[in-house]
Parts: C-alpha cells; sequence; structure tokens
C-alpha cells in the first residue's frame, strides 16, 4: 500500500496497517497485550516498511529528502548496530583514511547487508571526501 500526506500520521490513521517485526498490528499493542504478556520489543521496533510508508508520506508532501533519509534508515533496519556505529564514524570528516575505507564500508553494506541505499550514500560521500580533501585528520 502506498500512502500519501493525508495519511499523516500514520499511526494514528491506519494502526491495524503499521506492523512490528512479528507481524503484529500496532492497533493491538494495547495495555491488556503488554500485561498478557502478548507483546514483546519486537513487536515495537521500526520496521522497514513502516519506514517506506513514512517515505511515501514525505515524498507526497513535497520533502523528498526526507523520503530519501527514510528510505535509507529503512536499509539500515537489519544492519547490526556496531556496523552502523563504524560506518557514523568513518562518514565524520577525516576519520577515514582515504576513500577506499569508505567504499569497502559501502560494499559490506551493500553485499552482507542487501543496504543498496545506504551504499550509495556512503559512495557518493566517497566521491564527495575525495573533491574537498576530506580524508586527512584535520586536527
Amino acid at each position: 500500500m502506498t500512502f500519501d500526506a493525508k495519511d499523516y500520521p500514520i499511526a494514528e490513521k491506519h494502526a491495524a496497517k503499521v506492523k512490528g517485526a512479528r507481524g503484529k498490528p500496532l492497533s493491538d499493542i494495547t495495555l491488556d497485550a503488554v500485561l498478557a504478556g502478548d507483546v514483546t520489543i519486537e513487536d515495537l521496533r521500526i520496521t522497514p516498511q513502516a519506514l517506506e510508508a513514512q517515505a511515501d508520506v514525505a515524498r507526497a508532501a513535497g520533502r523528498p529528502r526526507l523520503a530519501d533519509n527514510f528510505l535509507r534508515a529503512a536499509d539500515l533496519v537489519g544492519v547490526p548496530q556496531d556496523l552502523v556505529m563504524r560506518a557514523y564514524e568513518l562518514l565524520r570528516p577525516g576519520r577515514a583514511k582515504s576513500k577506499d575505507d569508505l567504499i569497502a564500508m559501502a560494499q559490506t553494506m551493500r553485499d552482507t547487508h542487501k543496504a543498496h541505499r545506504i551504499a550509495s550514500f556512503i559512495e557518493e560521500a566517497a566521491d564527495v571526501y575525495e573533491q574537498r580533501g576530506l580524508f586527512t585528520k584535520r586536527y
């Protein structure tokens, strides 16, 4: 299903369509369900589908950059946190020693985790960092 700007906020207007990692709809996450032990942390974790729905809304509202951010976030849902943090550190200016460091991270994101959009983002950053000389530690 594709969402539009009128669907915002999705969690309020379409709670039955927003699902956690186990497939439980947001509308089923109630205090009674929590107390009964029917809700786990997996039911509360964001899913790629929820982020893609947010991207639909952002794009429909004329916010294409925000939509792209949601789509890259959707790519990162299944990536281990330590790898996300390593990528973040490498993307800080002056942290990567060379373009090859960023290209290797992009390849790992793409090949190991199927995170194609974030891999493309890292590759784009590698080109910009090379053009601007941001691979040398600045302090």
